[in-house]
């Protein structure tokens, strides 16, 4: 049975679309420099021009063709496709197989996402912006089944006009299968699942593709023989409830098109992050550090650019084969410091210098979005300070998040702590066990400096 004909939806008539900006990062950049449109580009985090160092933020399709991936390391990428200004000069390179390099640009993303973000508003009453590129909407009091396809296609259309980006557009009677309906025909995709169709829409689809469920999950729902999102809903409740918790339960309503959900307008985050993956776990202590460094940087730039100050930083850092490990370091109170983002993430960094890690993390948290005075930072971190240090370690099903496997690739979309209120599904939480250490600076009686630190 559909989510449409359950008790407690919002009934047949609910039409939810989901929109998502295909590649973004390089769409915008292809915008700036029409003559990059159609050639293989790479958008780095942390690189610079002519530089090796940084991670991939996203490429486009014409890169990825040449095994270019998200987080994966410039260096790298560069290995799969050179850059075109250096095979011109190199005989040894093929400038045929060669690509272009931009640096992230956030603040010119931003300002074409602001673009985007009113033409959506302008089209529907309720819409809950996701991220930078993806928002949900409700357009159940404007449009109707009937004609949900040509408006979707208006929709695209004005985007592309009107801002010169492509979108791929699902709609749905839920959340999760519109979600699901933007990712089937990426680039530039449209798909509609009309009510009733839901469960028909999902069955044949991989599980993966479920939404909630990712790789880690995939491959243990795999060893119960699950393959498919339609063995996904004809499995045991109650044998998913013992294997993955309530999150079992959640992925095999979603499987089965039931989504009681309702499109609700994001508040404020409780926390912001960034993550990234390496392609397999290392122990280099200065690609754990650069790649915490980048991931640092971008974290206190968004906290900038959304005017939230923060009085907590931490990290996150999952070693073989899916511990998921955090820690913290709380301030006086909350403060806008980049350069502080990233010392006290390489310090908590420190712990896991001979560890191979398969994914490293950056979040700051307690966040204040007032217009109050900075907390007075004189001292932080003076060794005659006392610290309060909290751990703990469990065995759950419930730490580590889902990368994003919409399609875009690009890095630090997801978060391992964003909540905003309203929220999307649990993502990948798949883990063996967590642990968590927060430390609690106490100001000294001695104040020192911040270069103390």
């Amino acid at each position: 049975m559909d989510a449409a004909r359950l008790p407690g939806t919002s009934g047949p008539e609910q039409i939810v679309a989901h929109v998502d900006m295909d590649c973004f990062y390089a769409a915008c950049e292809q915008r700036r420099e029409p003559a990059l449109r159609g050639e293989p580009l790479v958008v780095g985090m942390g690189y610079e021009n002519g530089a090796t160092h940084g991670a991939v933020a996203t490429a486009s399709y014409e890169a990825r063709a040449y095994g270019v991936e998200s987080a994966m390391a410039i260096s790298e990428a560069l290995e799969r496709l050179p850059r075109k200004v250096e095979a011109v000069e190199d005989p040894d390179l093929d400038v045929e197989d060669a690509g272009y390099y931009r640096p992230v640009d956030m603040d010119f993303y931003e300002s074409v996402a602001a673009t985007v973000r009113e033409i959506l508003h302008a089209e529907a009453d309720v819409v809950r912006e996701v991220s930078i590129d993806e928002a949900y909407l409700d357009v159940t009091e404007h449009v109707a089944w009937e004609t949900v396809e040509s408006w979707a296609q208006d929709l695209k259309n004005s985007i592309e006009s009107e801002v010169g980006v492509a979108a791929s557009v699902g709609v749905a009677p839920t959340m999760s299968a519109a979600k699901v309906a933007s990712d089937r025909d990426k680039p530039d995709g449209l798909v509609v699942v009309e009510p009733g169709t839901v469960r028909e829409f999902f069955s044949d689809l991989p599980v993966e593709d479920v939404h909630g469920v990712g790789p880690v999950t995939a491959r243990k729902l795999d060893s119960l023989d699950i393959e498919t999102a339609g063995d996904l809903a004809a499995a045991d409740p109650e044998l998913l409830a013992e294997r993955f918790g309530e999150r079992g339960r959640e992925i095999r309503r979603y499987a089965r098109g039931e989504d009681e959900r309702s499109v609700t307008p994001k508040g404020d985050p409780k926390s912001l992050s960034r993550e990234s993956a390496f392609t397999d776990a290392t122990t280099d202590s200065e690609v754990k550090c650069r790649q915490v460094r980048t991931l640092a940087d971008a974290v206190a730039d968004r906290a900038q650019r959304k005017g939230a100050r923060y009085q907590t930083i931490g990290i996150k850092v999952v070693t073989p084969p899916f511990d998921v490990n955090t820690r913290a370091r709380s301030l006086p109170g909350p403060v806008e410091e980049p350069d502080l983002v990233r010392r006290v993430a390489l310090d908590l960094l420190g712990e896991f210098d001979d560890d191979p890690v398969r994914k490293v993390g950056v979040r700051v948290s307690n966040l204040d979005f007032s217009a109050g005075e900075q907390a007075n930072l004189d001292g932080f971190g003076g060794d005659a300070g006392t610290e309060e240090t909290a751990r703990s370690t469990t065995a759950t099903n419930g730490a580590e998040t889902a990368e994003r496997r919409d399609g875009e690739g690009q890095v630090g979309l997801g978060t391992f702590a964003e909540n905003g209120g309203g929220g999307e599904p649990a993502g990948e939480t798949a883990n063996e066990g967590s642990d968590s250490r927060d430390t609690h600076i106490t100001l000294p009686s001695g104040q020192t400096t911040l270069a103390d630190f």
